[in-house]
């Protein structure tokens, strides 16, 4: 049974913008109107993802520059407001696919996500700005609204974009049933990624960070072990896998140390796009696969799947925030010791 739909208000709909650098505010906007092939969304849900958090505190991430007001948020759930076409009912529990798909390349057809020209919730990268979803009201295509099972929470629904991540790095991987994993960075997204590999087979889960919040939580996820950089030894050619989820380069290159022969690493984060300083001795003397992940591909479905089987992964969930302190749950985010995923309760 879908859940009880809230009365669309007439004219301005309340939304989070990031006006330029370190200036966050609530205003308000005129409500959207869905187009045909389109559906209205009330949001319930974003995550702070390390994108707006960089868009807030830099008013850049990498390349990608604020040149307007940009509403953040790709992390969302929300539930359906109005469909026209009357397929989806008001009060339908949904998640979202963030991506919008660009033109097709030969060589890469079964992977959209990498198609030249496309876009994402809530990203700088296009012109005029693609506007992400901490809202009250979201417009999106259909193809892009994924409704979920009535026993997932719209909270716990909200990690279903940052899980996708960690599910694409596992593909990229080859898989990790039976394999010796590490997890460099415990930070959500890398706290995902290891839940990921335990609930994928992985025979042993490591995680690292350099401070010992993150590490706290990856053991209350249950991963096998955790090792604070800087203070315990990280053992060299000790896995099979490594998902580098920093892109810090001295942890790339630790990264690259701790793979067994002919092993994997998966790089995860985004490091900025400037040369930096990486030791690749590692990579030709014991043959390794250094691999690129970006976002992900078909992994959402999985992921919702995976949230509503295991209510553990709503443990990488530290704060909750009404969208009116939205300021200070950025603040928050920012501080990697004292939070995990960061949540804004967006007015409903």
């Amino acid at each position: 049974m879908a859940r009880p739909a809230r009365r669309t208000p007439a004219g301005a709909m309340k939304a989070i913008v990031i006006e330029r650098k370190l200036e966050l505010a609530e205003i308000e906007v005129a409500t959207p109107e869905p187009l045909p092939g389109h559906v209205r969304l009330r949001m319930a849900y974003g995550g702070i993802c390390g994108s707006d958090l960089h868009y807030y505190q830099d008013g850049a991430i990498g390349a990608y520059v604020l040149r307007e007001p940009l509403v953040p948020g790709h992390e969302l759930s929300g539930t359906v407001d109005l469909d026209p076409a009357g397929e989806l009912e008001p009060g339908t529990p949904v998640t979202i696919h963030p991506a919008t798909f660009g033109t097709p390349e030969v060589g890469i057809e079964d992977r959209p996500h990498l198609w030249p020209d496309g876009a994402y919730l809530g990203s700088a990268s296009t012109w005029p700005h693609t506007q992400g979803g901490m809202s009250e009201y979201l417009v999106v295509a259909k193809g892009m609204v994924r409704t979920l099972p009535e026993s997932l929470p719209l909270r716990r629904a909200a990690l279903a974009e940052p899980l996708a991540v960690g599910l694409h790095a596992l593909e990229i991987a080859g898989g990790v049933p039976g394999k010796r994993v590490l997890v460099s960075g415990s930070g959500a997204i890398g706290l995902l990624t290891a839940a990921a590999a335990l609930a994928a087979g992985a025979a042993e889960v490591v995680t690292t960070d350099v401070l010992p919040g993150p590490l706290r939580r990856a053991r209350e996820l249950g991963v096998h072990g955790t090792i604070q950089v800087g203070t315990d030894e990280l053992p060299s050619m000790a896995y099979d896998v490594v998902f580098e989820c920093t892109a810090v380069p001295a942890a790339i290159s630790t990264a690259l140390d701790a793979v067994r022969r002919g092993g994997i690493v998966v790089q995860v984060g985004i490091p900025p796009n400037e040369p930096r300083a990486v030791n690749l001795a590692p990579l030709i003397a014991r043959e390794l696969q250094l691999r690129g992940t970006l976002r992900f591909n078909n992994e959402l479905d999985q992921a919702i799947r995976l949230l509503d089987q295991d209510a553990r992964f709503e443990a990488v969930i530290t704060h909750e925030y009404p969208a009116e302190r939205s300021v200070e749950a950025f603040r928050t985010a920012a501080d990697s010791d004292a939070s995990g995923k960061v949540l804004l309760a967006l007015w409903h």
